[in-house]
């Protein structure tokens, strides 16, 4: 399994640290009103981002995720995102 770190820029900027086979780095954009969308402010902004990315890690090595992205983008490659994060919080 590989192990996730999420940390807070400026603003709503995150860089996310993936480590498994390679490791990779991720800058992440979450506008406040996506993350209520998905989480209804019951989680942290930094878990939304963790799971998300342990999301993508089920259908994906972390060598193909973007390296810049909004979280919404996600949604558009996988339809179920939102729907499971969202059920899962």
């Amino acid at each position: 399994m590989s192990e996730i770190h999420v940390a807070h820029h400026e603003g709503n900027r995150y860089e996310v640290t993936v480590k498994g086979g390679k490791t990779t780095t991720h800058h992440v954009d979450l506008p406040r009103n996506y993350y209520l969308k998905l989480s209804g402010g019951k989680i942290s902004e930094e878990d939304l981002i963790r799971r998300s990315f342990e999301f993508l890690l089920k259908h994906e090595p972390n060598t193909a995720i973007f390296p810049r992205f909004e979280l919404a983008t996600i949604n558009r490659y996988f339809p179920d995102f939102e729907a499971t994060m969202t059920r899962e919080i």
